[in-house]
């Protein structure tokens, strides 16, 4: 489609404005966590949240060289392998990324409205030829899903796109909780999907039918990988070109949900039994109040590995741990209580 029809297209619908991408990452170049774990959940990938069960499954950040998306400018892509097969039919696998709902209800998206749309779209391959749905679920209110199929190629990257009507039955509050959760689903086994689905219209939420049965069994498929990259969802019925965010600026974005701070602090005195604080600044306010996790950092043995509370202040929290042997170091005569590790802070939907 050309420039002039992609813009008649917007003004047509009555929702003519810059793009602007509701999924943080689509790009999947920000990688805080590290490149490869083996958990369902955040492990890889910001804001990007592999969720599957029966079949092991290794997510991975991957370095695109050749290609579709590679051309668009794309350099990295997220990756599932199949790493334990499952026939079971309560396995499935599930990529989400969990839209705040302050962003989809002040993003222009008249959601209550059919005559207003959101377009989803993305490179998505896979190593198993067949059928592969989209899916959209609303957390307030009565929850709705949506769902909507398309084909894959073996082994072949494909550009997709899925454009989306509102519901009278939609509701996503004007907060930071949870607005719109967006799928891209390789597999569900039969426990969540039924030969009857209907797809491409909105419905109330019933687990034992989200989407239609799968002719193809990616959890039961040996070594089967999915690769996904390029992910965008913005207001309007086309899918625009995707946004390359700089890298700074989109690390940004993913520090309002995660962030991983390294921490050094000394206190002077050779002191064992009392707490001691630190203050760690952040780039931008988190999202809510974060999970705290510690870890030991660099080389030395003094490392702090848990924190005894913190508080959260606008850009900065303040973390305490309780002075012990194991936090004392020092080179010299009189030792100095060091209040050092690795601070992992998450406010993730």
């Amino acid at each position: 489609m050309s420039k002039a029809a992609e813009l008649a297209a917007l003004i047509g619908s009555g929702q003519a404005q810059i793009a602007q991408n509701l999924i943080i990452n689509g790009g999947m170049a920000i990688s805080q966590r590290g490149t490869s774990a083996t958990n369902s959940g955040y492990g890889t990938v910001d804001r990007t949240k592999p969720e599957f069960s029966g079949a092991s499954v290794t997510q991975t950040q991957e370095a695109l060289t050749s290609g579709g998306p590679y051309d668009d400018g794309h350099r990295y892509f997220f990756r599932c392998a199949n790493t334990s097969t499952s026939s079971a039919t309560s396995a499935y696998l599930q990529i989400n990324q969990e839209i705040e709902a302050q962003n989809v209800a002040r993003s222009g998206w008249k959601f209550t409205s059919s005559s207003s749309f959101i377009t989803m779209s993305f490179w998505a391959r896979s190593s198993l030829a067949g059928t592969y749905y989209v899916l959209y679920k609303t957390q307030d209110g009565t929850r709705q899903t949506f769902s909507s199929a398309f084909t894959l190629v073996a082994n072949t990257w494909k550009k997709i796109s899925v454009t989306t009507p509102g519901n009278s039955n939609i509701t996503i509050d004007n907060d930071n909780g949870h607005g719109l959760r967006c799928y891209v689903v390789p597999y569900y086994g039969t426990d969540y999907t039924t030969s009857g689905h209907t797809s491409d219209a909105w419905q109330t939420l019933d687990s034992a039918n989200q989407l239609p049965d799968y002719a193809q069994n990616w959890a039961n498929t040996a070594s089967a990988t999915f690769d996904l990259t390029g992910w965008k969802v913005e207001v309007g019925e086309v899918a625009t070109p995707f946004e390359h965010r700089s890298h700074a600026d989109e690390l940004i974005r993913c520090q309002r949900y995660y962030q991983s701070v390294d921490h050094y602090y000394s206190s002077g005195s050779s002191s064992v039994n009392a707490f001691y604080y630190t203050p760690l600044y952040f780039p931008i306010n988190m999202r809510g109040t974060p999970t705290m996790t510690a870890s030991a950092w660099g080389s030395n043995t003094g490392n702090a590995t848990s924190y005894h509370s913190s508080t959260l202040v606008n850009g900065w929290i303040l973390v305490s741990a309780a002075s012990t042997a194991a936090l004392v170091r020092g080179n010299h005569t009189n030792a100095y209580n060091l209040l050092s590790g690795r601070g992992k802070f998450d406010a993730e939907l």
